[in-house]
């Protein structure tokens, strides 16, 4: 039995149910759960004597509203987690969704993993993703001032807000963009198309 076939067997004993999908793609596992078994999920990849996933490497939000070139039907938002077993040499990629795409709400796993913290906070600040019982929830990357989540697909290009200095205030203040939405594609493909031969 080769390794990723090993753990394999051993992410679906331990987790069971719990566990929504298990696929391999070039060499590598990804797990899916429900955003309502997320802690416990957690905890069992971090505890169970198979798994030891004692390392959180990277967790980040994904929007899924373009993917497939608008062909996606499921959920808008995922959360990925990247988790390494320093002690076992073994790798595995978590995948929850959240289960409401106008308020996608996930539980911080910052008791599990102390690395998550601004990990979770960088979700947040680009695409809007709330994490319950976060203890610091708030942006990480952004100005104080910023409006929308960056990350979003339906973010504009030119963002909705920006900052300049004003002189007569003697400070730096925030506006609406004046920045005119412009079509970089150039002219000769627009106005030719592509003509294959």
């Amino acid at each position: 039995m080769t390794r990723l076939e090993k753990l394999s067997e051993s992410l679906k004993s331990a987790l069971g149910d719990q566990l929504v999908a298990l696929k391999v793609h070039v060499g590598e596992i990804t797990i899916e759960a429900r955003a309502a078994d997320l802690v416990a999920v957690c905890s069992l990849l971090r505890d169970h004597a198979d798994l030891k996933f004692e390392q959180l490497v990277d967790l980040c939000g994904i929007d899924y509203s373009q993917y497939g070139e608008g062909t996606w039907e499921g959920r808008r938002y995922a959360v990925v987690y990247h988790l390494l077993s320093v002690s076992l040499n073994q790798r595995v990629r978590l995948k929850v969704f959240a289960a409401d795409d106008d308020f996608p709400v996930l539980a911080s796993v910052v008791d599990v993993w102390a690395a998550a913290n601004w990990f979770e906070r960088e979700a947040f600040d680009l695409f809007g993703l709330m994490f319950d019982g976060h203890p610091d929830l708030r942006r990480i990357l952004t100005d104080y001032g910023f409006v929308g989540h960056p990350f979003r697909k339906d973010f504009p290009m030119i963002g909705n807000v920006e900052m300049r200095y004003d002189p007569d205030q003697q400070r730096v203040i925030y506006q609406p963009v004046s920045i005119d939405e412009r079509n970089n594609v150039p002219r000769i493909i627009r106005d030719e198309g592509f003509h294959h031969g």
